[in-house]
């Protein structure tokens, strides 16, 4: 005798039931993923701050005066890198709503938290957008 087919029939189920169970993972947590960008992207679009930060239009040479006497110390005198890194390209690697958030949330240690006045940040912006 081969096998009990009951056996057998077991044997076949099991992957199938564990296969299920990864595609419903797979889709709890791509719904989870969906869900989050649902309530977190428009919170930060109606963040006042922000907004309003956007809609100026920024001094280079003012975000330069700024960037010397706030950021230098840690990025380095020509955004080089130091202590914090190298800020070259950054505005290609980063959109403007998060480079506002990471100088506002300071999220990055040792990074500190700095919230300039709105016209201030983006002055600052303009300086990030002319490093290459």
């Amino acid at each position: 005798m081969t096998g009990d087919p009951s056996t057998t029939l077991e044997a076949t189920q099991t992957p199938v039931k564990r296969q299920g169970l990864i595609t419903a993972l797979v889709l709890l947590a791509a719904a989870g993923c969906i869900l989050l960008l649902l309530l977190v992207l428009p919170a930060a679009r109606s963040d006042p701050y922000t907004r309003r930060t956007l809609e100026l239009s920024g001094s280079r040479e003012n975000g330069g005066r700024l960037f010397r006497m706030n950021c230098a110390g840690c990025h380095g005198i020509a955004a080089q890198g130091l202590v914090g890194p190298s800020l070259h390209g950054v505005s290609q690697r980063r959109s403007d709503r998060q480079l506002i958030r990471q100088v506002v949330s300071g999220r990055t240690p040792p990074m500190p938290r700095f919230q300039p006045e709105p016209q201030a940040m983006a002055d600052l912006l303009a300086h990030l957008h002319s490093l290459e």
